[in-house]
């Protein structure tokens, strides 16, 4: 059985959720207190202890990103990354690039110097062209590069009190996500914080 280090609140552990809802494995989670992070949790992922981290029979994995692409690996089906090589780069390429919206989220989630409204529609603004043009992030289907960006738009309203509604491709997304057991879930969680 699986073991999922996991914080409610956490963007990045919604990220590793979705994707084993998505492929119907099942786990166990192990609730960590982000503001008073037991010693147990530093010592299982050092130096800080963040979450999400993934224990399979003592295999322990961190990091949102590489427990993803661990999980598509080890249970393939139903796939989240396309069949076309070229395809699987972009959707790679999209979650690479995703510092390019998860900075600014943090910047104005922390009050940073650097922390404006600007900057995260701006990065929002970018995901909503792409939508334009296609009806996922990696393009033509569901996968990796949604799962990847879906945390921090469901937070975008909630957390930092933006208002989405001028992009329209990406309120779309965000719908149309929605309908997905995996998201909806999410979306529960995100209106309980």
């Amino acid at each position: 059985m699986l073991t999922l280090y996991d914080a409610a609140r956490c963007p990045y552990c919604a990220r590793v959720r979705i994707a084993l809802a998505e492929k119907g494995i099942g786990y166990e989670t192990v609730e960590v207190d982000l503001d008073h992070r037991p010693a147990w949790m530093i010592e299982l992922n050092p130096p800080g202890g963040r979450v999400p981290v993934l224990d399979e029979g003592g295999f322990i994995l961190p990091e949102s990103v590489v427990i993803m692409e661990y999980l598509e690996e080890c249970y393939p089906e139903p796939a989240l990354l396309p069949a076309d090589p070229a395809d699987r780069a972009v959707s790679r390429l999209l979650v690479e690039r995703f510092d390019r919206l998860g900075d600014p989220y943090y910047d104005l989630y922390f009050a940073r110097q650097a922390g404006t409204a600007e900057r995260v529609e701006s990065a929002l603004a970018t995901l909503d062209a792409r939508l334009e043009a296609f009806p996922f992030l990696g393009g033509g289907t569901y996968g990796l590069a949604d799962i990847a960006y879906i945390p921090w738009v469901l937070r975008a309203e909630t957390r930092l009190g933006l208002d989405l509604s001028r992009f329209e491709a990406l309120c779309g997304w965000r719908d149309r996500l929605s309908e997905r057991p995996a998201i909806a879930a999410e979306r529960e969680v995100v209106a309980s914080l």
